[in-house]
């Protein structure tokens, strides 16, 4: 592959930082701040195409279908970070949003030499999960032309025949010509040049933030803001459980332990009892009838 990377913004000098190395402290840390405040907006000027990517990313997992990140160095971090999250914050399986990265478990810490450049190995840990033609596979990368990302999304559009987005911070890249859907956020060249782990890292981990927790709300993990279907692995989120109940029902906090204990420590489930004045067993059964969606179970359908 030509690289080019005199073409790529992403690789460009950027003139606020050229004389960053005779700066002060702090007037380092003023010129990435400064540079730090564009990402927001690059981030904006796509959400046209990132809400178009979550209404797809949703119709999949209604379907059976799982989010599927692929990159490679920060980008395949930032994909398992957020997909590793998803679990505990909204109670899903592990199996629901998966991330992979160039180089395997390894190079989640360290780098693997070369891990990018393989066309083939995408093929290999995509079939390893099974990507099937239910999942929605998004390629990660800033330059948008890492081989390996390149040839996950092709593979996934040509041979498996799933949904693609691809994320990248460079116009026209290689990656979205096999995207159903391009997300482009063009923050402009780094304050260190070509170290795209900072401001395209920034706009890459606000977008995937949209994507997993536009989907969790669309499928009922959310009430109001409160992450109600939260699983309590520590103190600190068994704390969270009993604010959460109270901040949804205005209940005091006596009131709330005991329903959360009643409902063997199901957020919505406790907040259904205490809205509804009912049981336990009344609760599951309206949260079953309404799909989960805490609202439409306390109102019985009726989308207040």
């Amino acid at each position: 592959m030509n690289l080019d990377l005199d073409k790529l913004i992403t690789e460009g000098a950027n003139s606020a930082s050229m004389e960053l190395d005779r700066l002060s402290t702090f007037d380092m840390c003023q010129v990435i701040n400064s540079e730090d405040k564009k990402v927001a907006h690059a981030v904006e000027i796509c959400l046209p195409e990132i809400s178009k990517a979550v209404d797809m990313i949703y119709a999949a997992v209604k379907n059976g279908g799982r989010l599927i990140y692929i990159g490679a160095g920060t980008s395949g971090r930032l994909g398992i970070l957020d997909a590793s999250e998803c679990p505990p914050t909204y109670g899903v399986s592990k199996e629901l949003v998966k991330g992979i990265i160039a180089g395997g478990r390894t190079a989640i810490t360290d780098a693997v030499e070369g891990a990018e450049d393989s066309t083939k190995d995408p093929i290999l840990d995509l079939t390893a999960v099974d990507l099937q033609e239910t999942d929605v596979l998004v390629g990660i990368a800033a330059s948008g032309r890492t081989p390996y990302v390149v040839a996950a999304l092709e593979y996934a559009k040509h041979t498996v025949g799933c949904h693609t987005v691809s994320i990248s911070c460079n116009p026209g890249s290689k990656i979205s010509e096999y995207a159903d859907i391009a997300i482009t956020p063009v923050v402009g060249p780094e304050v260190i040049t070509g170290s795209s782990r900072m401001k395209a890292g920034t706009a890459q981990k606000l977008i995937l933030n949209m994507l997993s927790t536009c989907l969790m709300v669309k499928s009922g993990k959310v009430y109001g803001n409160l992450m109600v279907d939260v699983v309590p692995t520590n103190i600190k989120l068994h704390e969270r459980q009993i604010r959460i109940v109270i901040s949804a029902t205005g209940c005091n906090r006596v009131l709330a332990e005991k329903s959360l204990k009643e409902a063997k420590r199901n957020c919505k489930q406790a907040i259904v009892m205490i809205m509804r004045n009912c049981s336990a067993k009344e609760a599951l059964s309206q949260l079953e009838k309404w799909d989960g969606f805490t609202r439409l179970a306390i109102t019985d359908g009726v989308n207040e």
